[in-house]
């Protein structure tokens, strides 16, 4: 009870605070409206007959609550908030505000976010991470404070998405969901807080025979599937809420340590014909050529590979569905470049483009790959030589200075830090092209298998995952219905047309709601993200929710994993399962969208 107590005093501090400024500024109306709409949420939050409030921070929703409950009770907080706003304006009229306007900055020097309070306990990083769940209680460090928000979390409008963040740091997940940057956010976070945090140096002296010491620091929001060399994904929830996936929640893939490279020392080398080359230097790119984008997906092969584990172990990273990301690419179109050095690719003789990059193995391999001159003939508009990412300049896990983008393919074949483009007779002779990233049947295990007969992967499948609700979470049982959401992509520039989603188990299904990807359906290299309200079953307890997609060629995901299983886990593309607990009155922060705008 002190904890709600604690949290309506802070929220109608800061209510009075908001709309004693806005009225100072003479613009109250439309800004008393937002305040209002904020606290109703607030207060929604709590209100157990309107649990399914969907604002754009509410996931689930039942048809009732969207349809009456709205009435009722938003009439009834919309009279109490009047009443409020009513004394509140009556109190300026008869005070000028002098006091609040004292009471305000007194409360703002006493409250500054984030910074070290004289007479709080203090804390080690280790002593917070140790209070990672209910169960333990659930701590986050803001600057220096740290804050218990165990009690907090079933009233956080972005439902559990704060514990992505339990144990830890906020500020690296606020860096993404901005809307938290208020002042009203800093004093509700500054009502929990219960210490200081003691700085204590985690920094290791670097092995100088260490090849991976120069690699550069990582957000601490991924989730790692290897540390050396580094390869992780961003937390599932957090991966369908925006259309271009920020560069430091982009997922890394990386085969070998990072190359450090200075861009007055690099150039890029082309190789037209044998004993004919050219050398390219960085700013010769940006000024030479016109600029071209393409909003392109970059998938792992590998993606959703810890589905295939579950039937039988495989060779390769663990990955969840998350080794995929959407990111706007610019740079020089790749016939543009050729061109310039009187290459015209639709004459070309050979049967491979190759593509080396500069990162190396011990023994001096560099990662490499190609794709036949017939798709580089028909992408030749489309395949940027990339120095930029969502606008800014490439980040290092992620190509810098220099990448290949080859929209519709595989992720191993874009290569990252490129230093070379030339032609070939044969593929590409790295290991990654020639003794890697290729498919068997179930039955092929390692005592058989031959990776020189078979096909390296080039276009991939059509896939689509569940971002919400995550794995095991709490449905309200009490709604009628969940929202569901998530992403589909498929390889070769086949728009998504369609995807499925069921929440019995595959017994019904509905159409989901297809967010526009802005590209037409033949040249579709985005993902599409995509969101559905679906029907709950009646009289269970737990459900599996269920989506599938199909591509404008009218491919389908196949039904199981155990008849796609390879030994190698690549193109895992089966109907995505997400197994959910039906629980009265659950207010899981996992069955709940934080907005981003």
């Amino acid at each position: 009870m002190r904890s709600d107590q604690r949290s309506m005093t802070s929220l109608l501090r800061a209510f009075g605070k908001h709309l004693h400024r806005t009225l100072n500024a003479e613009k109250a109306k439309p800004c008393i409206y937002i305040a209002t709409a904020n606290l109703k949420n607030r207060w929604c939050q709590s209100c157990s007959s309107i649990s399914g409030y969907t604002g754009s921070n509410q996931v689930q929703k039942s048809k009732s609550t969207r349809s009456h409950s709205g009435k009722s009770t938003g009439g009834a907080i919309l009279a109490l908030t009047g009443t409020l706003v009513g004394a509140v304006l009556y109190w300026k009229c008869k005070n000028n505000f002098s006091k609040s306007l004292y009471f305000g900055k007194v409360f703002a020097a006493e409250s500054e976010p984030g910074k070290i309070k004289d007479g709080l306990p203090t804390f080690t990083k280790a002593d917070v991470a140790a209070h990672n769940s209910k169960e333990t209680g659930i701590w986050v460090i803001f600057g220096n404070g740290v804050y218990d928000v165990t009690e907090y979390v079933q009233s956080h409008p972005g439902g559990n998405k704060i514990l992505l963040a339990a144990g830890k740091s906020i500020e690296p997940y606020w860096s993404v969901y901005s809307v938290h940057k208020t002042e009203e956010i800093y004093e509700i976070l500054e009502s929990l807080r219960i210490g200081n945090i003691v700085e204590v140096s985690t920094k290791k002296s670097k092995d100088v025979g260490d090849p991976y010491r120069a690699d550069p620091e990582r957000s601490p929001v991924l989730i790692p599937s290897s540390e050396k060399p580094y390869n992780a994904e961003p937390p599932l929830e957090m991966l369908a809420d925006v259309f271009l996936t920020p560069n430091h929640l982009f997922f890394i893939r990386n085969h070998l340590p990072v190359p450090c490279m200075k861009l007055e020392g690099y150039s890029l080398k082309l190789e037209m014909s044998p004993g004919k080359s050219a050398s390219i230097k960085i700013e010769e790119l940006r000024t030479k050529f016109p600029k071209k984008s393409v909003t392109a997906v970059i998938q792992c092969a590998g993606n959703r590979r810890g589905e295939m584990v579950k039937v039988k172990p495989v060779k390769g990273l663990n990955w969840g569905s998350a080794a995929i990301s959407n990111a706007k690419w610019s740079g020089v179109c790749l016939d543009d470049l050729l061109k310039h050095y009187k290459v015209d690719i639709d004459t070309v003789n050979t049967k491979y483009v190759v593509f080396e990059g500069m990162d190396k193995t011990p023994e001096g391999e560099p990662y490499g790959a190609s794709i036949p001159i017939e798709l580089a003939k028909m992408l030749k508009k489309e395949i940027i030589i990339a120095y930029e990412m969502n606008g800014t300049s490439i980040p290092r896990d992620h190509g810098f200075p220099v990448r290949v983008i080859i929209p519709g393919v595989v992720g191993a074949r874009q290569v990252k830090w490129l230093s070379k483009i030339y032609f070939s007779a044969e593929e590409s002779t790295s290991h990654w092209q020639r003794k890697d990233y290729k498919g068997f049947n179930s039955s092929v295990d390692w005592d058989n298998v031959n990776f020189d007969d078979a096909v390296s992967i080039t276009q991939i499948p059509v896939n689509s995952a569940i971002c919400e609700p995550v794995e095991g979470a709490e449905v309200d049982v009490s709604c009628d219905e969940v929202l569901v959401k998530g992403y589909a992509f498929s390889g070769g520039g086949r728009g998504i047309i369609r995807v499925d989603v069921s929440a019995d188990g595959g017994k019904t299904w509905i159409d989901a709601k297809l967010k526009p990807n802005g590209q037409t359906p033949y040249t579709s290299y985005a993902w599409t993200l995509w969101e559905a309200y679906v029907p709950l079953p009646k009289g269970v307890s737990e459900t599996v929710l269920i989506a599938k997609a199909v591509d404008v060629s009218y491919n389908v995901q196949p039904d199981t994993v155990e008849g796609i299983w390879n030994l190698r886990g690549v193109l895992s593309n089966a109907w995505h399962r997400v197994n959910v607990k039906l629980v009265k009155g659950a207010s899981s922060p996992k069955e709940t969208k934080t907005a981003l705008n």
